[in-house]
């Protein structure tokens, strides 16, 4: 996730709003990120976007990487 403006019109970016009604961006076209634990990040504050938006992130993946229907 990211908090970058420009992301506002990035195809591939899901926005959503976190506490304190900050907008934050799921980048849908970096898969790379989501295994977080290997890359040895931590856990986003938020812990889990909503499901709507954690939805709109798979529906994305799948249609670079087709993970399945």
């Amino acid at each position: 996730m990211t908090t970058a403006d420009f992301n506002d019109t990035h195809p591939f970016a899901i926005k959503c709003q976190g506490a304190k009604n900050v907008t934050s961006y799921v980048l849908g076209h970096q898969p790379k990120s989501f295994d977080w634990r290997a890359r040895g990040a931590k856990a986003h504050p938020w812990k889990r976007v909503p499901d709507d938006v954690f939805a709109a992130a798979c529906e994305q993946l799948n249609q670079i990487i087709a993970i399945g229907d």
